[in-house]
């Protein structure tokens, strides 16, 4: 399994001219490392990696990279083991609520800074094309986006290891992002950033010898009582609680749902003894094969 960290820099003028001149040749490097990968692969061979690489975002930060082989038996012998077992349902009102009844707000980061995004996005616009005031106020764009996609970032660490550490089984439903975000709550679903999210427990479980299990996202998880297992039929999103009709039982919504994709997984069952054994996971996508900003800011 590889991991990588990348690390922000402050290189002083001279550094700067120096990684300016490189980043010209940088594409010519680019395209040998991806001939490498697709020559190792037509030959069964393991790909090659990157041992440092120095980058530059939209915003003018720069970055050294690292990319290491790590052991996840060694990791996952560093976390302790635990026999609890959740269900996850993301959402909207709240970033996600957990099978045991744990709501975790959503920080709404892009809605909280658009009002100065806007601003920004504007000054912007009226700069004529090609002068250096356009270019320092593309600049000052590019910054406060960094800024919230950051903080996004660091919110998705912290929740994803948490929830990794305390938890022996994860268990998820396969959301159709792409889909939403065609929708009327695109703004919201992107703010959001399920994909993120799902993609650091997917790896983190990996690494640290959790399971990790998707459902389909065809599940009915929002029309099962989770008491009875009786099928109460589709509800219009503004229902946030809901009694089955079978059994009686009051319903809250996303509660229920976290239930039923904890037991659609299996999850709920293996809770009850033995602990939950590790599942074959993707690993992490090689930095050959990234664009722009590392996915992973820090050891998590």
């Amino acid at each position: 399994m590889q991991l990588r960290y990348a690390f922000r820099v402050y290189p002083n003028a001279g550094q700067r001219v120096a990684l300016a001149r490189t980043f010209g040749c940088a594409r010519v490097v680019f395209n040998d490392a991806v001939r490498a990968r697709e020559d190792a692969r037509r030959d069964g061979r393991a790909f090659p990696t990157a041992g440092e690489l120095v980058v530059k975002d939209a915003a003018g930060r720069f970055f050294a990279s690292f990319v290491i082989d790590a052991d996840p038996a060694a990791d996952a012998a560093r976390m302790p083991g635990t026999d609890r077992t959740i269900g996850i349902d993301l959402g909207l009102t709240h970033f996600a609520v957990l099978s045991d009844g744990t709501k975790i707000d959503s920080p709404r980061f892009l809605r909280r800074a658009e009002k100065k995004l806007k601003k920004a996005q504007r000054e912007l616009s009226r700069k004529r094309k090609g002068s250096k005031n356009r270019a320092k106020a593309r600049l000052k764009v590019a910054r406060a986006h960094a800024k919230v996609a950051d903080a996004r970032r660091e919110f998705h660490h912290r929740l994803s290891t948490r929830l990794i550490s305390e938890n022996q089984g994860i268990a998820v439903e396969d959301l159709a992002v792409n889909a939403l975000a065609r929708t009327r709550l695109a703004k919201s679903v992107h703010d959001a950033g399920w994909a993120q999210f799902l993609g650091m427990l997917q790896y983190k479980a990996a690494r640290y010898g959790r399971t990790f299990v998707k459902i389909g996202r065809f599940e009915p998880t929002s029309q099962v009582c989770s008491a009875c297992g009786a099928v109460d039929g589709p509800k219009p999103l503004d229902i946030r609680e809901w009694t089955c009709t079978a059994c009686g039982t009051v319903h809250d919504r996303d509660h229920n749902a976290a239930i039923n994709i904890k037991t659609a997984a299996g999850l709920a069952v293996s809770a009850c003894g033995a602990p939950v054994g590790p599942e074959p996971v993707l690993a992490q996508r090689e930095e050959t094969g990234s664009h722009g900003f590392p996915t992973e800011p820090r050891a998590a």
